[in-house]
């Protein structure tokens, strides 16, 4: 499901799936307990050791941070490249991540929220944010760092799946996982 709160994220996903532009990409970054990540259009048919993550469109889309879309398992979200070269923090034109992350504590998360209000004033889980990390988990440390476009609502044991795979050096799937989209109008 995609968000109409971040209206420039959701509309180059959808014009970049109904391009085919993905079909066939591979997932080519997984960090079990952490995310998968895909969409660099070099992974397409890519030599087992291509070093991966630096293609893309080439152009990059402003980021549309809501407080209201966090990195909860299964977030759809924006990679970018960092700070240090990347101040406005503007999202990969293509790059996306699936969160899978892990389950937080009241304690953790109290730590993350005044990190982030240092930052964003005004900063605070609401009750529903904390009890889906403290549930099926996340990754609270990238909220309002990255752009949170979208979610999977179906097939969270999927990412689970694909996290899990044995990874080599850049940690990237030994074996490779190719991704295909399909974009389905809600009724």
């Amino acid at each position: 499901m995609l968000y109409n709160e971040t209206p420039r994220h959701r509309d180059n996903f959808l014009k970049l799936a109904g391009e085919k532009f993905y079909d066939n990409l591979l997932f080519h970054r997984c960090i079990n307990t952490f995310m998968i990540q895909g969409g660099d259009p070099q992974s397409r048919g890519a030599a087992p050791n291509a070093n991966l993550g630096g293609g893309g469109p080439g152009y990059t889309i402003p980021a549309e941070f809501t407080s209201a879309f966090l990195h909860k398992k299964g977030a759809l979200c924006a990679a970018r490249q960092g700070d240090q070269i990347n101040p406005r923090k503007e999202s990969s034109g293509s790059q996306f991540y699936i969160v899978q992350g892990r389950v937080f504590t009241d304690m953790e998360l109290n730590q993350m929220e005044t990190n982030i209000a240092k930052k964003n004033p005004g900063f605070k889980y609401t009750e529903e944010q904390r009890n889906a990390y403290k549930t099926i988990g996340g990754t609270p440390m990238l909220d309002m760092e990255y752009t949170v476009f979208g979610e999977v609502i179906d097939g969270l044991p999927v990412i689970d799946k694909i996290a899990s795979q044995k990874t080599k050096p850049g940690d990237r799937p030994e074996t490779d996982i190719t991704m295909k989209m399909e974009i389905i109008k809600a009724k």
